[in-house]
């Protein structure tokens, strides 16, 4: 007997037609990448995304045809998102950090018909215009051409591919396992690959996201989302605030510390989403200026692992709850967020902050497991650590263009992290598989090293890598950034780890570096580290 309820496709067409139906007035304000501050509405931002949908039908684009974008977060790329997907295109979302080879790669692979860009990317699409077999039509994300023609002569200014739509355009209705929207990985090794998402999986991702005990946005807040647009589709948070009817501010191309304190002042932030990095130049600009950061509740952190030292100063400078959340691109991106439990809110204040400082909890729709190497589960103790698994309604089957066979263990996802998970389903990563350091036979988290390395006052940046030891195979060794005019010592900066973990896990060394390698997304490239330096410890 089947139940005898409505049934409609879960389709990303319904978020964006829920808030401009229900939340028309809520706020939209968006920094331009030509310059200034544009404020608009969800209502606006619904029939802009109903009439770019129109045009891009009258652009003869078949079914499912991939339209890339190369954007900031702003208004247009949120329209842009809502309407390729509505109407049954493929939004694909490019990273502009990759190398141009790359870049290349990405969009042939995926057969791009479309190209959405920002003028600060016309450079960058016109050197390698040339070689982008599949493309036909480039936009312009600006209200006028300027300079671009010069650059690209097909280009087309996006409000005059606007203009040519149907503001009376009805959302199409097709199944809901249809693709939806294509990221790929940054490539840390070999090409980048595609990670196809449909209108189900997004959908569902939203909901996770929007429950209390995950990101937990509502109608009653502004939200901030400082991870770009290009990357895992700003988490999310486009699709989940359209569902709920949150104000957004969407941050254009200035993401430095002092833009996004204003704009937090200004437009009385609420909530804001980023990497690390970000609130580390946040908080500085913050101190610098004297603002108290009143209306931000909290931040969600993610990306890499938050130094404990900075949730702590978030929490005692300015009051505000720091949401340490894990992911990837694979997973929609969200996999886990640091909520307490009932149970947790009579514990000590220093436990309970603790307690904050791992990944969290799996939101309904993730599945975690924990493998040894001979493929067997591991007891889920908050010890025992182990190969992640994960398998859920928002993960991914296969790479684009690849089987599941390929990608698969077993129906399970090898994220390549290494972590523990404790009874009640807390998450700790404590490194990356590749990057765990084995000495002696025993294993040492360089994250959990680094997370005391950044703590020092005189360093703005560290990681920690293993390096070749004539005697106990690999030993850690820190590569610090010192702040600025600061000249801090190997000794002084080995001092911060006494009494914080084993002495026998204490880096070997200190090197000093102008700065970290970096891949697209951010993420430091430890493999670079580890060549520059692997003969540190034998020579």
């Amino acid at each position: 007997m089947l139940g005898q309820m409505m049934t409609t496709p879960l389709l990303i067409s319904s978020l964006v037609e829920h808030a401009e139906r229900y939340h028309a007035q809520t706020a939209i304000t968006s920094v331009n990448t030509g310059g200034g501050v544009e404020e608009t509405t969800w209502g606006q931002v619904g029939r802009n995304a109903r009439k770019l949908a129109s045009a891009l039908h009258g652009l003869g684009l078949s079914p499912q045809a991939r339209c890339g974008t190369i954007a900031w977060n702003n208004r247009r790329h949120l329209e842009v998102y809502f309407a390729t997907s509505g109407a049954g295109f493929v939004c694909h979302t490019i990273n502009p950090r990759l190398f141009p080879e790359q870049l290349v790669y990405i969009i042939n692979h995926a057969e791009d018909d479309v190209l959405f860009i920002d003028s600060t990317f016309v450079p960058l699409v016109a050197a390698i215009r040339d070689q982008l077999s599949t493309l036909k039509h480039i936009v312009l994300m600006e209200a006028d051409i300027g300079d671009a023609a010069g650059h690209l002569p097909e280009i087309i200014p996006y409000e005059v591919l606007l203009a040519r739509g149907d503001d009376g355009y009805d959302w199409p209705v097709f199944d809901e396992l249809t693709a939806s929207s294509l990221c790929y990985t940054s490539g840390t090794t070999g090409h980048p690959k595609g990670v196809l998402f449909s209108h189900r999986s997004t959908v569902l991702h939203s909901m996770a996201l929007n429950l209390k005990d995950s990101a937990g946005f509502s109608a009653m807040d502004v939200v901030l989302p400082v991870v770009p647009m290009f990357h895992v589709n700003a988490w999310g948070s486009p699709y989940a605030c359209a569902m709920v009817g949150s104000a957004m501010v969407l941050p254009g191309p200035g993401l430095d510390g002092a833009s996004l304190v204003a704009l937090i002042d200004r437009y009385k932030v609420s909530v804001a989403l980023g990497v690390p990095t970000i609130w580390l130049g946040l908080l500085a600009a913050a101190r610098d200026c004297g603002t108290r950061l009143g209306s931000l509740k909290r931040t969600i952190v993610g990306g890499s692992a938050c130094p404990p030292s900075m949730m702590t100063a978030f929490r005692e400078e300015y009051g505000i709850e720091t949401i340490h959340a894990w992911g990837m691109t694979e997973m929609s991106p969200v996999g886990s967020v640091n909520q307490p439990l009932a149970k947790h809110l009579s514990m000590p204040a220093a436990t309970l902050h603790r307690l904050r400082e791992n990944q969290g909890r799996p939101p309904w729709g993730v599945e975690l497991a924990l493998v040894g190497e001979n493929g067997n589960r591991l007891p889920e103790d908050g010890k025992t650590q182990g190969d992640l698994l994960v398998r859920g309604h928002f993960i991914l089957e296969a790479y684009f263009h690849m089987s599941t066979e390929e990608t698969l263990q077993d129906g399970w996802f090898n994220t390549g992290d290494v972590a523990t998970i404790d009874a009640d389903g807390y998450l700790t990563i404590m490194d990356r598989s590749k990057d765990i350091i084995k000495s002696g036979g025993e294993w040492i988290s360089s994250v959990a090293l680094e997370n005391i390395a950044i703590a020092h006052p005189a360093l703005a940046d560290a990681a920690v890598i293993g390096v070749a030891h004539p005697k106990w195979d690999e030993r850690p060794v820190l590569v610090a950034v010192a702040a600025p005019e600061q000249e801090p010592t190997e000794t002084e900066v080995l001092h911060i780890f006494e009494g914080k973990i084993a002495h026998w896990q204490i880096p070997d060394r200190v090197v000093f570096a102008e700065s970290l390698p970096r891949n697209a997304t951010g993420k430091v490239l430890k493999r670079d580290l580890r060549e520059t330096y692997k003969s540190l410890l034998t020579s």
